[in-house]
């Protein structure tokens, strides 16, 4: 059933902008980019079991890697996205070594530092990164095209690599291994694998995904600037893992792309207490997740039972 809709979910995505166009097109871009960025924090938690609520200073690296090297060294997108990749995942390895003995609060408190400081880097470094105005991002990798057309589908492939690579390294050696590290440690060290290894990788492939829905997030913006990296950004990252129960399938990723994209234009007009509604859905989806899908199943069972 999984298969059906992830290919489902695809084939819907590759003809929808027949039928879309002008902002709707770009809304739908924009989902696709955050589904990568929300998918970032997803494979975080659950593969390490942690929280990451400064996700947005490496969604911010790969963003800015792509700007910088496009406007001060002229290099191709595609290019730049691989090196702000890399980048990301450097990045993610200078956070994770002197964390890597960090769990639970802890980390998370290290993880809010990281997301508080980054608005506040960018600014710093204003000569580099642009300041308040940030950089524009003036790319493209099929002239023939329309850039919009472009940005999405860009956006789609950028994405269902990420669900790709994911899917096969949940059944790779060093997967089973991190997965194994989290669930029995002193298993996964008789094999090689000690905790702080496997806590190094996640962070670093984590990073990765982040990165690079931050190049992808870039291009399909045209900019960056460090009002879209805020602490903010990271809180609603987080929901919309939540939103989506962790699924790193492709359906479960657009829906949670959707919130984050979506949700701020549906409540541009409440104001002040967006941050209450906000808390509501984490809490609302928190308490279904945990409470409400296993009474339903339970529930469910039981009536198979007894007709049995």
């Amino acid at each position: 059933m999984d298969s059906f809709l992830s290919i489902g979910t695809v084939l819907v995505l590759l003809v929808l902008p027949i039928w879309v166009t002008g902002f709707m097109r770009y809304s739908l871009t924009l989902m696709l980019a955050h589904g990568i960025s929300v998918l970032s924090v997803t494979f975080l938690i659950r593969y390490s079991g942690e929280v990451s609520i400064g996700q947005n200073f490496f969604v911010a690296t790969g963003a800015y890697a792509v700007a910088m090297l496009n406007n001060m060294f002229g290099v191709p997108f595609l290019a730049s996205m691989v090196i702000a990749v890399v980048l990301s995942v450097l990045v993610g390895l200078l956070f994770a070594l002197p964390s890597r003995g960090l769990s639970g609060v802890y980390l998370s408190v290290a993880t809010l530092a990281l997301g508080l400081a980054a608005p506040d880097l960018l600014l710093h470094f204003s000569d580099h990164t642009g300041g308040v105005e940030g950089l524009q991002i003036d790319a493209t990798i099929i002239k023939a095209w329309p850039l919009d057309l472009q940005q999405y589908y860009l956006a789609l492939a950028a994405l269902v690599l990420a669900v790709y690579v994911i899917h096969r390294f949940r059944y790779s050696r060093l997967g089973l291994m991190i997965l194994t590290a989290r669930e029995h440690p002193h298993a996964a060290a008789s094999f090689g694998m000690t905790r702080g290894a496997a806590r190094l990788s996640t962070f670093a492939l984590s990073a990765a995904i982040a990165g690079l829905g931050g190049a992808v997030f870039g291009f399909t913006t045209s900019m960056v600037s460090p009002n879209s990296f805020t602490f903010w950004s990271s809180v609603t990252l987080l929901v919309g893992s939540v939103v989506s129960y962790y699924s790193t399938r492709i359906y479960g990723v657009v829906v949670a792309g959707a919130f984050v994209a979506l949700t701020p234009q549906l409540l541009s007009n409440y104001g002040q207490i967006t941050p209450i509604i906000y808390g509501a859905v984490l809490l609302g989806a928190t308490l279904l997740a945990n409470v409400g899908v296993p009474a339903i199943a339970r529930l469910i069972r039981l009536r198979r039972d007894s007709h049995v």
